[in-house]
């Protein structure tokens, strides 16, 4: 089997291994349903007070808030992707049997989130973004370019958000326990990516820190575009360079890590 098709099949593997999990996936599409709704009124609030904020309507924010209920899981950014499984390896050793494969272990990891992504995408993403466009009043744009454009914009969070996950699970490598460190991740990830308020609305330098985050290629990003106020070319040049960065980094870290480091449990 070719290097290429070892990974299709790997991501493939990765989305029927999640596609098992039925009674999760029905919780986390009531959930995010839920916290979708609670966070559309209160959007819909603030804008009633401030309209146009960040230079949107509310069309645009109700469709701004289904989109992070549909990126939540999808991104992984408040937890729950593959470094959960790559840390719990690290810290037994399991991972030195990884490392034994005829394979590379970031790109192994990079297939098996991605399609864990596809599937929380549409297993558990489409149907609170399908509510919320049902039930209240948003903006969906009527072309098909916009909406390819927006795609091409999803898959490179894709990659950025495996690229920061990444480098969160190696630091088991140096630590006992991840725990604290992908605490902290998540907590920077809800703030800079956008899913308490949109980046837009942050005022002057703080704004301008924000939105150079990697973390804004998650879910603001691809939002720009979709609402039609991002340049896609621009914005894949932006989402591109951070996974370019942090995949670096992460293969640079996995490198330090196995050739200095003990594996934790032997």
């Amino acid at each position: 089997m070719g290097a290429g098709r070892l990974y299709v099949a790997v991501a493939v593997g990765g989305f029927r291994r999640y596609a098992t999990y039925r009674a999760a996936t029905a919780a986390g599409v009531f959930t995010n349903t839920a916290f979708g709704l609670i966070l559309v009124y209160t959007y819909r609030a603030l804008w009633d007070e401030r309209p146009h904020l960040g230079g949107w309507d509310q069309a645009q924010v109700v469709t701004y808030v289904w989109l992070g209920q549909a990126f939540l899981a999808t991104l992984a950014i408040g937890g729950g992707g593959v470094e959960n499984e790559l840390m719990e390896r690290i810290r037994t050793g399991d991972v030195a049997t990884d490392l034994y494969r005829p394979a590379d272990l970031q790109l192994w990891w990079l297939a098996t989130d991605l399609g864990r992504a596809f599937f929380q995408l549409l297993g558990r993403g489409l149907i609170p973004f399908a509510f919320g466009a049902l039930c209240f009043p948003a903006y969906l744009p009527t072309d098909a370019g916009t909406w390819v454009a927006f795609f091409v914009a999803v898959l490179l969070a894709m990659l950025v958000g495996f690229g920061i996950r990444y480098l969160v699970a190696l630091s088991t490598f140096w630590f006992l326990d991840g725990t604290g460190v992908t605490q902290m991740s998540w907590l920077v990830g809800y703030f800079c990516s956008g899913m308490l308020l949109p980046l837009n609305i942050f005022p002057g330098t703080l704004g301008e820190v924000v939105r150079a985050l990697p973390w804004s290629s998650l879910l603001q990003a691809p939002a720009q575009i979709l609402l039609g106020h991002g340049d896609p070319l621009g914005t894949y040049v932006f989402q591109g360079a951070w996974a370019v960065v942090l995949l670096g980094a992460g293969r640079l870290m996995q490198s330090a890590a196995t050739r200095r480091v003990v594996v934790q449990g032997g």
